[in-house]
């Protein structure tokens, strides 16, 4: 059966008699048509009538109530109902006036049936015509997927993989309707899981060198934003703590009109957490690194306490001074935890003449991450990674941080914009053994004596080989992968159920892993 078979057409023309052969063959191919002689009538129908039409085909030129009129009478009674204008004119500033009064689409006299019924079909049938390309697509994806993981991946082929599951993330309805659903979600699960054991296999070779390793925290700032200080560019680099890929990605959309973006990528270095990837970012240096030449900078701590962050603007400092930038004006930076926050920050923003280099962090994402899991209403609000993309992206919409970008915008300046690390959904426990010193985060932990599933965690006996601090030799670090988090076995089944289903970071998977780097340049 044709998708047309249920839509009604209403057509308002006053030579509609001369349009009959145009009807028939509308009628043939399922469209149900009402023809109308003017506009009185056509508005009347849609008011009284008992059917629910589809869209409209309306004349321009009518005698008495004419096409434009009568749009307005159509558009008082129904704002959504799609209309056709049928137009002898394509005059630039004539299709201006009708777009601001909500035409659909225009149609150029002469009309032949076929540009009407490809019309009809574009803005009816769009919809559906894309759910029944979905499994094809699908399935096509799917493939190439599981031939690129069969051949031996790189680091950059798992943010193509990743990058094309979080786009089918972006459109979960429409698989929801073409029934892949549970099809895409046991596909993720299954990359996020080689995704952990590739890391896991590599990682050490990453930091200690290697020509195959992605760009992680540490290079960000040399590779993104020191050459365009050295150009002398205006920048604003901005840190967005725990924004995901792809709450990037469900926002990206909304900078077009301001920015021309190129995105490129990074991988945050471990533990996935604030403490390690930002005073990395920062720095420059991984930890270890930084605990040696800048002791009264380094503080490891439990994740979430922002004492261990204090420091960010001296290792920015020390960070340029290495690389001999040397800026007319001192470097700014700023940290916005609130309202109060991000209005004060825009008002440094709004007074800025010339600027060298302004870094801003901002901790939302990662203060909402935090709180959900202890917040009945978020938990509601955020149940599931969509929901917490569309709550990242409602956010972004109506925050400081966007009205910031755009003012940058008109200031010409260039804006470097990344995330220190993401998170993952948990929803599997994993047992961890550890003393009473033992950190508490969920997704790594440090110690003495620790003990993991290592076919569900990484245990890192010798931190120093992997840059982190190591001050005695008893240290050790536990790393949980794909969607598990850390459960002490005793009360084991108590706290798997308060702590599932909740957003995490500081272990090994794609969210918290893969960043966002992106260079914003205003458009002129």
């Amino acid at each position: 059966m044709s998708f047309s078979m249920s839509h009604h057409i209403l057509w308002i023309d006053d030579e509609i008699e001369a349009l009959q052969p145009h009807i028939l063959v509308l009628r043939e191919r399922g469209y149900t048509v009402t023809p109308v002689t003017n506009g009185e009538d056509g508005v009347a129908l849609l008011i009284n009538g008992d059917t629910q039409y589809s869209a409209v085909l309306l004349d321009q030129v009518m005698p008495g109530k004419d096409g434009m009129a009568t749009l307005d009478a159509i558009r008082a009674v129904n704002s959504q109902i799609p209309v056709i204008l049928v137009t002898q004119s394509s005059d630039e500033q004539f299709v201006e006036v009708a777009l601001g009064k909500q035409v659909t689409d225009f149609l150029v006299k002469p009309i032949g049936v076929a540009q009407i019924v490809s019309t009809l079909k574009r803005i009816l049938d769009q919809s559906q015509l894309i759910v029944d390309q979905i499994p094809s697509r699908y399935t096509a994806d799917f493939n190439t997927i599981r031939s690129t993981k069969e051949a031996a991946p790189t680091w950059q082929d798992w943010v193509a993989i990743y990058v094309k599951l979080l786009q089918w993330d972006l459109v979960s309805e429409k698989l929801a309707d073409g029934g892949l659903e549970e099809t895409h979600l046991a596909q993720k699960k299954e990359c996020n899981t080689e995704f952990s054991d590739f890391v896991e296999a590599n990682y050490r070779d990453w930091v200690t060198g290697s020509p195959d390793a992605p760009p992680l925290s540490v290079n960000v700032l040399d590779r993104h934003v020191i050459p365009l200080l050295e150009a002398g560019k205006s920048v604003y680099f901005i840190v967005v703590d725990c924004f995901r890929l792809d709450h990037w990605l469900a926002v990206e959309s909304l900078l077009y009109p301001y920015f021309s973006i190129e995105r490129q990528y990074s991988f945050s270095i471990l533990p996935s957490a604030t403490m390690y990837s930002r005073n990395a970012l920062f720095s420059g240096l991984f930890p270890a690194e930084i605990a040696e030449r800048y002791p009264e900078y380094w503080q490891e701590e439990s994740d979430g306490d922002t004492s261990t962050n204090r420091y960010e603007r001296q290792l920015l400092t020390e960070h340029l001074k290495r690389r001999g930038i040397k800026l007319k004006a001192s470097p700014q930076y700023f940290k916005i935890f609130d309202v109060r926050g991000g209005n004060t920050y825009k008002k440094r923003v709004a007074a800025n003449t010339r600027v060298g280099l302004s870094t801003l962090v901002v901790n939302f994402v990662d203060i909402l991450t935090h709180q959900r899991s202890q917040s009945d209403v978020l938990q509601q609000l955020a149940p599931d990674e969509s929901a917490f993309r569309a709550l990242a992206r409602s956010w972004f919409s109506h925050s400081v941080l966007f009205e910031v970008l755009r003012m940058v915008a008109a200031q010409n300046a260039t804006v470097v914009l990344t995330s220190d690390h993401g998170s993952v959904f948990c929803n599997r426990a994993t047992r961890a053994r550890g003393n009473r010193e033992t950190t508490t985060s969920l997704r790594f932990k440090i110690g003495t004596n620790l003990g993991c599933d290592d076919s569900e965690a990484v245990h890192l006996h010798d931190p120093g080989a992997y840059r982190l601090p190591a001050e005695t030799p008893s240290k050790n670090y536990i790393l949980a992968k794909d969607d598990y988090y850390f459960v002490y076995p005793n009360d084991f089944y108590k706290y798997k159920r308060q702590f599932q289903g909740g957003f995490q970071h500081g272990g090994i998977s794609m969210g918290e892993l893969i960043t966002p780097v992106v260079t914003l340049t205003p458009r002129l």
